[in-house]
């Protein structure tokens, strides 16, 4: 979908070129994250795709066409673009910034107005609540999402994204980074993602450009990144922490929880036998409790609890609030992440929907570093 071809970029006035004989090769539908330290080039060479900056040497293939033979309104507009700062027209409503480039390609009314309801859905953005609200009105991630939901209005193949959660705080930024990964899942974009951060590079990217002083230094999949960086740079940039990083690599949904969840109700009896049958040896600490409907209640301590004790079930169950939940698509850092910043012994594992399918445990984050290092 995307090609460089020997690109090089030079300033006037400047010696040096900003980039220098780039080759890279972009397949439709993936998500390649250019990273690396300030200064780089990964932002120059992104705005090169779109022309916001002109290339100097090389060639730049968009699904098979030099862009140089392409206008270059007509190149942006089928081309979405987010940026750090998400530009939103601070005097235009959500739905009218949303609707910004349909407008441009004169959209039937009818049919702009589907397509924000159907954007600002995907974005879990109400639309009567939304819809006619300025953007001061909205949240840092909210607006976020009003950005990402404008670049794909007009349904563009190739979507480029300039550290697009920079500014947002940690837990907005995750959020955004899983609900992000769970859209991109269902539409499938050409995706340019720029960010230096090598841990969401690592958790966004199906392919990984590491650029350095201009040049491309490495490309490939994050598992590659990690486990084989190529020189010094980027073993560096990676960190001595590689083993960690691969958490980003597995989703929750991949493990086998050590741990048992039983309905409080219907499996009364195999609660009841667990209780009575635990061992102070056991690597299984404790076990999570959730209704009939699948939907979490709290987990028992088993450790807490002598042989013969006569405490009732439901006073021995721990009712975390709130619940401590992260769905199933999440990774195993989110999972990390979760059970530190919550102090809790385990962490409800959730499809979409609602449904707990496990809990996680940090002795299966433990597991999954023996596993995986």
């Amino acid at each position: 979908m995307i090609r460089l071809e020997n690109v090089s970029k030079i300033y006037p006035g400047q010696g040096e070129p900003v980039i220098e004989n780039l080759n890279l090769e972009i397949q439709s539908g993936e998500i390649c994250v250019l990273v690396g330290e300030s200064g780089c080039g990964k932002t120059t060479t992104m705005r090169m795709i779109n022309k916001i900056i002109p290339h100097t040497g090389g060639t730049i293939y968009v699904d098979g066409k030099d862009i140089s033979t392409i206008d270059a309104t007509e190149l942006r507009l089928n081309i979405g673009y987010v940026i750090q700062e998400i530009g939103l027209f601070p005097h235009y409503t959500i739905e009218k910034n949303i609707a910004t480039v349909p407008i441009e390609k004169k959209w039937d009314k009818q049919r702009i107005a589907g397509r924000v309801k159907e954007l600002m859905e995907l974005m879990e953005l109400d639309y009567d609540a939304y819809a006619k609200k300025k953007p001061r009105h909205l949240s840092g991630g909210q607006r976020q999402r009003v950005g990402v939901a404008r670049a794909l209005a007009a349904d563009p193949p190739i979507m480029l994204m300039d550290e697009p959660f920079g500014a947002l705080d940690p837990i907005t930024r995750m959020n955004l980074q899983n609900e992000f990964i769970r859209i991109q899942a269902r539409i499938k974009k050409t995706i340019v993602f720029v960010t230096h951060d090598i841990d969401e590079a690592v958790k966004m990217g199906d392919k990984i450009a590491v650029m350095h002083q201009g040049k491309l230094v490495q490309f490939g999949s994050p598992q590659d990144i990690l486990t084989r960086p190529t020189d010094e740079f980027v073993e560096n940039l990676v960190g001595h922490n590689r083993i960690l990083k691969r958490f980003s690599l597995i989703e929750c949904r991949a493990i086998n929880p050590s741990a048992a969840v039983y309905k409080l109700d219907s499996e009364r009896a195999e609660i009841i036998r667990r209780i009575e049958n635990f061992e102070r040896t056991s690597s299984f600490p404790v076990i999570g409790i959730i209704d009939d409907d699948y939907r979490p209640i709290g987990y028992i301590p088993m450790f807490k609890y002598e042989a013969g004790d006569e405490t009732p079930i439901e006073d021995r169950i721990k009712k975390i609030k709130p619940i401590q939940t992260i769905e199933d698509s999440a990774t195993l850092f989110d999972a990390l992440g979760r059970l530190f910043s919550s102090s809790e012994r385990c962490v409800f594992r959730m499809e979409p929907g609602g449904r707990c399918t496990g809990i996680i445990t940090m002795g299966d984050l433990f597991e999954a570093v023996r596993v995986n290092g």
